[in-house]
């Protein structure tokens, strides 16, 4: 069962925001998820969630991962464990 009903990747624009948004819809093509992956660039958006560095992951309105670099299998994972809580 899928649980997730949101996916959102919040960056800068710069390179490895721009990769985690790639890897993101990747991850969510590879598990057969029917949700659109959203990109958002707005800088204040990330700073109401507390961020202080990008890009930022956040699922189901919430943040899942901030300022590191995630691989498919990184994003996958972290997908099938929310599905998994619930």
């Amino acid at each position: 069962m899928n649980n997730i009903k949101t996916i959102q990747v919040l960056g800068t624009s710069c390179a490895v925001c721009n990769s985690l948004y790639e890897i993101s819809k990747e991850a969510v093509r590879e598990l057969n998820i029917l949700i659109e992956v959203e990109y958002i660039t707005d800088i204040q958006k990330i700073i109401s969630l507390g961020m202080k560095s990008a890009p930022v992951l956040v699922i189901n309105d919430q943040v899942v991962s901030f300022g590191v670099f995630l691989n498919v299998d990184d994003v996958k994972d972290i997908i099938n464990k929310i599905n998994d809580k619930k």
